[in-house]
């Protein structure tokens, strides 16, 4: 390359990188993977390292990315707060190792190696053992301070236990990763889709952007959760190795990973990464990699650092699992709220040991972004390991009859032109008496989480939506006995046990008919929340948004402000309040929770969170015991957690409850803990 190719290769670089510095860390929205990212950044020093002249100060590599927003006060680390150099093979791995034993003088180096998790990093200060700052990385001397926002973990104590005699210092500064759970990603996008808005990618992205919002409120509604695993400065020190400091961590009960790998050399090493990568996928959050520490506190000051990483510690990333296919097809399914949402179908390709044959496409603005035609060879990979994504079209075998893809204008099910609400990405139908959308909202409806009306299932809510019989929710209520017998021979008992179950369904609980109308954003918990403090339907429907938030405070537990405008939109539609009107209308009862047989109850006041398989009961079994008997149950476990009923096969929710001292019992215990509380 002459100079004027190197500098424009140079030029080039720097403003791709700048740009997914700023997507990435910033926006939370990356348009290409870390390795990708980390190809770039090593094409960028081997060319400053060939070409130092052309160099100067304008050089990338060695800076650590910056997270700070606007509308966020900057607190200075008393430790610089650095990110680490990342490798994708064991040769390198071998090679980090080398570099180490030649720089230290020691062939056989003890080291740690951890899960990395894929999430935003952030360092908490404790004073006198009191949380008293949260704060992000933010470009490595100083980051945003979130400490209003990361006090919405739930599991995240806000003081270090004592208890136990564990020795707690003035000031101490513990590094870890604000993450989302699987579930909770899912959850999210779930309620995303039906709101018409655009699906996050994945759930580092999501966990990063929740921890930069100016409402905590806001961010309470996601789930978020931490893991701490690192130490920033100390005083007075308390550790003398990265093992102790994390036995320590486990003491003053805060919330660690779930396993580590003592290592004493770099073949003990490469087996502990190894192993990793075949547990990881029975992780709760995304895994994305293996950290290797230096285990000897004194160690790693001698390693010591370079501006942007420890050179006693490197970060193993898990090549993401990719596979090649054909787009055979692309289709556009209808949501019970009329969003549509395109699908790519697959030529089947084996993926993360399962089968593709779908990815979602997202949208119509994603399908534009990445070209994408049917016909096309695609890359394949799971997004987070959870969502089957395209990732990139192989553009060098299109085929010349692959052409652009032309979104639908029209509803593909009932042939209504599609609008686009201002503000949202998604196009949507607006039929409400599209049959799709007629079958999915029933189908939630008169599901196991909702009226849970037995007997109508996918095949009996397609018949019946079909011959024309149900259009809206109350028509079930409505259904004859004469027409249901008409739908085939030996249809009797089965047509008495159904209308049996629909009349059993008028007088569900509250939360069921709640959870069951759809609001948009509003779960089974929700549902429950509402029901316990509104105690009718028509009290819910009538509600201001005064009567959730007040003075910017949230009055009802677990409604925030963008829930309580979810639900206050819903019911200012016409449409919606005549829904109401015409379940009432139809018969429908539903059953308020008694508040005093709650407060006087076996479990009232209790906390449980299920894990593992029991031996005679499903989680839907004992989670209806618990709730019939006033306790309540949650998906993690926190220091608020009572009880933690726990099965064959338990995972890291176990783990954490011993780290954090919550009682676990089994299910013999739970069954006579219920029998003492009715005797």
């Amino acid at each position: 390359m002459n100079a004027t190719a190197v500098h424009a290769r140079l030029r080039q670089l720097r403003a791709e990188i700048a740009r997914h510095d700023e997507l990435y860390y910033r926006a939370a929205t990356p348009e290409i993977t870390d390795r990708d990212y980390d190809r770039l950044k090593e094409e960028l020093a081997a060319l400053e390292a060939q070409f130092p002249a052309q160099t100067g100060a304008a050089s990338l590599t060695p800076a650590v990315g910056d997270d700070r927003l606007a509308g966020f006060t900057t607190y200075r680390h008393r430790l610089p707060m650095q990110s680490l150099d990342n490798t994708y093979s064991e040769e390198e791995l071998r090679a980090f190792h080398a570099r180490l034993v030649k720089q230290l003088g020691r062939e056989e180096l003890a080291y740690v190696v951890e899960p990395k998790i894929d999430g935003l990093a952030v360092s908490l200060t404790f004073e006198r053992g009191q949380l008293v700052r949260a704060t992000t990385r933010g470009n490595g001397e100083e980051g945003d301070d979130v400490t209003a926002n990361v006090r919405t973990i739930h599991s995240l104590p806000h003081h270090l236990a004592t208890a136990d005699g564990a020795p707690v210092p003035d000031i101490i500064e513990i590094r870890g990763e604000i993450y989302l759970t699987t579930a909770e990603f899912q959850r999210i996008n779930q309620a995303r889709e039906e709101a018409g808005a655009a699906l996050y990618a994945n759930p580092r992205n999501l966990a990063a952007g929740t921890v930069k919002l100016l409402d905590s409120k806001e961010v309470a509604q996601r789930k978020l959760e931490i893991v701490l695993y690192g130490l920033g400065f100390c005083e007075p020190a308390v550790a003398d190795s990265q093992s102790d400091f994390h036995t320590l961590v486990k003491r003053w009960r805060l919330p660690t990973v779930e396993r580590l790998w003592p290592a004493q050399g770099i073949d003990a090493v490469c087996a502990a990464v190894r192993e990793l990568d075949h547990l990881r996928h029975s992780f709760h959050y995304g895994t994305d990699g293996a950290v290797v520490k230096l285990d000897e506190f004194a160690l790693q000051r001698e390693a010591g650092r370079t501006a942007k990483a420890p050179r006693w510690a490197i970060a193993y990333k898990f090549e993401p699992e990719r596979a090649e296919t054909r787009i055979n097809a692309i289709t556009v399914q209808v949501g019970r709220t009329g969003v549509l949402t395109p699908v790519a179908e697959l030529e089947p390709v084996t993926l993360s040991g399962s089968t593709v044959a779908r990815a979602t496409l997202h949208n119509r603005d994603e399908i534009e972004r990445k070209d994408i035609r049917v016909g096309d060879y695609v890359l394949v990979e799971k997004a987070g390991e959870i969502i089957p994504a395209v990732i990139e079209v192989n553009k060098a075998r299109r085929r010349p009859e692959c052409v652009p893809y032309r979104f639908p204008e029209h509803c593909p099910v009932c042939g209504t032109g599609v609008i686009q609400i201002e503000g949202e990405v998604a196009l949507r139908c607006p039929n409400a008496n599209c049959p799709t959308q007629v079958r999915r909202r029933l189908t939630h409806f008169v599901s196991k989480s909702a009226l849970d009306i037995d007997g109508l299932g996918t095949a009996m809510v397609d018949e019946l939506v079909g011959r024309g019989w149900v259009k809206e929710l109350p028509d079930i209520f409505e259904l004859r006995r004469a027409d249901l017998l008409s739908l085939g021979k030996n249809v009797e008992k089965s047509a008495d046990n159904l209308l049996a179950a629909i009349e059993a369904g008028k007088q569900c609980e509250l939360w069921r008919l709640i959870h069951g109308l759809g609001i948009p954003h509003v779960g089974v918990a929700a549902a429950k929340d509402l029901a316990a403090h509104f105690r009718d339907l028509q009290a819910l429907a009538d509600a201001k948004l005064e009567d959730f938030v007040a003075e910017k405070t949230t009055i009802i537990s677990g409604i925030g402000e963008v829930m309580a405008r979810a639900i206050t939109g819903f019911f200012n539609e016409p449409r919606n309040r005549a829904l109401v009107l015409d379940l009432l209308h139809a018969g429908v009862r539903p059953v308020a929770p008694d508040a005093r047989a709650a407060s006087s109850a076996t479990f009232a006041g209790k906390t449980f969170v299920l894990t593992g398989t029991l031996p005679s009961l499903t989680r839907e079994e004992a989670a209806a015991l618990i709730e019939a008997a006033g306790g309540k149950v949650a998906g993690s476990v926190s220091k608020r957690t009572s009880f933690v009923l726990a099965g064959e096969a338990a995972g890291s929710k176990l783990e954490k409850a011993r780290a954090l001292s919550v009682a676990v019992i089994d299910e013999a215990e739970f069954m006579r803990m219920l029998a003492a509380g009715s005797a």
